[in-house]
């Protein structure tokens, strides 16, 4: 499973990475050290935590409103695998994408929960890029 640095995790989450290392001390976040003693998120972690923050900000800011080509950079949160489509979910800062693409894409590009990702939104598809 891919882990993330608090730097990481923060980007992922639109947050500065003082705050992450904040919630990690508080143990909103789960960590654990690597080799050379830094602290990293477990990807399944971070995305479970995405989906939380997200939830407890729905409708505290107005979100603005953007152009029809923009690239979301975030953390796939949850993958369900039909016989020939699948359906992945990212969360991207405050917001969740959801793609419908296929199983094949989903196999080639090695989504699971936990795993960086980037939705690439135009007009009304949505493409997904492996980070």
């Amino acid at each position: 499973m891919q882990s993330y640095s608090i730097g990481q995790a923060a980007r992922l989450l639109g947050v500065s990475a003082d705050t992450v290392r904040r919630w990690a001390d508080a143990g909103r976040v789960e960590t654990h050290r690597d080799e050379g003693g830094r602290r990293l998120i477990d990807g399944r972690h971070l995305a479970a935590f995405s989906v939380e923050l997200a939830q407890a900000a729905d409708g505290e800011e107005d979100v603005p409103y953007t152009s029809a080509r923009n690239a979301f950079a975030g953390i796939v949160t949850a993958v369900k695998l039909g016989d020939v489509a699948a359906q992945v979910e990212i969360q991207a800062g405050p917001h969740r994408l959801v793609s419908l693409l296929t199983r094949e894409a989903v196999e080639e590009l090695g989504l699971e929960v936990g795993v960086r990702a980037t939705a690439r939104v135009k007009s009304t598809n949505v493409h997904i890029d492996r980070v």
